[in-house]
């Protein structure tokens, strides 16, 4: 069985990630709320393009239609915010802080 999609599992070294933190469930946090923001993100973009589309009622040809699909399949074609975010992490570049409650 030949299967032509893209893989997007890859194994991660576990101590890269506690690195940052020392702590695998404070890395998976961290990891888990960049990837909510990216999400939105994308969320709104794709939201912003295709609002375009919504304000023409009776108008809608094969052409907007097909438009609509293009812009769609191009937002699943993307990487997913996990990944994303994973990465963004183990390159150092997601900046994070620890709120300490005052007792």
């Amino acid at each position: 069985m030949i299967l032509n999609k893209k893989v997007y599992l890859v194994p991660r070294n576990i101590h890269e990630l506690i690195a940052p933190t020392g702590n695998i469930y404070e890395s998976t946090v961290i990891i888990t709320k960049r990837a909510k923001q990216i999400a939105m993100h994308m969320k709104d973009e794709l939201d912003r393009k295709l609002e375009e589309f919504m304000s023409i009622t009776e108008e809608k040809d094969s052409i907007d239609v097909q438009r609509q699909y293009e812009i769609t399949q191009h937002y699943e074609k993307l990487p997913k915010p996990v990944l994303e975010a994973t990465t963004e992490f183990l390159e150092g570049a997601i900046a994070f802080r620890y709120i300490h409650e005052a007792t």
